[in-house]
């Protein structure tokens, strides 16, 4: 199992690579999207 700080740093990557420039395409940024709310969802939980 990952820990805390891997989740974050993974959340925080895919964050920034949203936030950048290069994300045009929708299909690939609607899949980040995906992801990124997923580990959300999975810190979410570990901490309720």
């Amino acid at each position: 199992m990952r820990s805390e700080a891997e989740i974050r740093e993974q959340y925080d990557f895919l964050k920034a690579e949203l936030d950048s420039p290069e994300m045009r395409h929708e299909g690939v940024r609607e899949m980040f999207t995906y992801y990124r709310r997923a580990l959300g969802w999975v810190l979410e939980e570990e901490h309720m």
